[in-house]
């Protein structure tokens, strides 16, 4: 079918697939990615691109580093001086203070993205981000921690040497929030998880299967907002990313490897996004329902009028065809 309107499962967001509109899959690639150089990349020496000049982790250690954790030098939140985090209202509006943790991993290699670290880097990155997860939830005032790596210039990526940014902030976002309420409903309805309904039906159909491994499934969503675009499953039901083992996360790690090796292969290395989405850090009890996943969005399409005044994206691929590509590709 050329043309369909599709219904997500968790959020009940329509999206148009509408193939007639499809560009061809070798007219979706990237131009020629360009190398920026090594030389003056403020990454290359995490302590002075740190605030306070303060490292929070150097694995193995500063001199040899594979990995550095710093607290973001220009961060769009802070926790320094003396917030009271109750709601305030200005007029009709409620306002918090800007309340919150920014932190940036640095991973060494100045060309090396994240499918093109070695197995033991690429585990390990989740590892950090593992670990980062559970000192934040420490913090009361803590209610959502967001992980998300920006590669490329369309994808806001303003510094080439890769790098993933974690956010600790006191409210759960909207778009998170409407996927636990989602999620939530289907549980109470279905006495089941939602998300794990969507993995046993893809992989029964699995001709939207990208990448299987024995504790992780990446496949292109049935309702796929975007062309390309791609989750990262565990298997087992986790509702905490945190929560997750070392086994299972590297698991992960290889199939979300795996993943953003094929996207590179097939469109020439595009820009893309790819964040995590887990349970919130605060009431825990109440969010067993959901089930943590990473989400991958490839920069190939354009928002335009239609989609930003209807908020109903329309995806020109079939997400069939995206997965039969990424799947084939060497």
């Amino acid at each position: 079918m050329e043309k369909e309107f599709r219904q997500d499962l968790v959020s009940g967001d329509w999206v148009l697939i509408s193939t007639g509109r499809s560009k061809r899959p070798h007219e979706s690639k990237a131009k020629k990615r360009k190398r920026a150089p090594k030389r003056g990349c403020i990454f290359e020496s995490p302590r002075d691109a740190a605030a306070g000049g303060n490292v929070l982790i150097a694995i193995p250690d500063e001199k040899n580093w594979r990995i550095q954790v710093i607290p973001n030098k220009y961060p769009a939140v802070s926790k320094e001086g003396l917030w009271v985090l109750d709601k305030d209202q200005k007029g009709p509006f409620f306002t918090l203070p800007g309340y919150g943790y920014h932190e940036i991993l640095i991973t060494k290699d100045h060309h090396n993205a994240f499918p093109d670290l070695s197995y033991e880097d690429a585990r390990l990155v989740l590892e950090v981000l593992k670990e980062r997860y559970k000192s934040l939830c420490a913090d009361n005032n803590i209610a959502y921690i967001h992980t998300f790596a920006n590669f490329g210039e369309t994808a806001g990526g303003t510094i080439y040497h890769p790098h993933y940014q974690i956010l600790a902030i006191p409210i759960v976002p909207p778009d998170v929030r409407r996927s636990l309420d989602g999620s939530k409903k289907y549980n109470e309805k279905n006495n089941t998880c939602v998300h794990c309904t969507q993995i046993s039906w893809e992989l029964k159909q699995g001709k939207r299967i990208i990448c299987e491994t024995k504790h992780a499934v990446v496949f292109a969503p049935y309702v796929s907002k975007e062309p390309f675009e791609m989750r990262v499953f565990p298997k087992e039901h986790i509702a905490y990313f945190e929560e997750t083992k070392d086994s299972v996360l590297a698991s992960i790690s290889y199939a979300l490897q795996t993943a953003l090796s094929k996207l590179k292969k097939s469109l020439n290395d595009p820009d893309y996004n790819f964040f995590i989405h887990t349970s919130p850090s605060r009431e825990r009890e109440k969010y067993v329902h959901y089930h943590w996943h990473i989400e991958i969005i490839p920069r190939t399409n354009i928002s335009a009028g239609f989609e930003l005044g209807t908020s109903v994206e329309v995806n020109p691929m079939d997400p069939d065809d995206a997965a039969l590509l990424l799947r084939d590709a060497k």
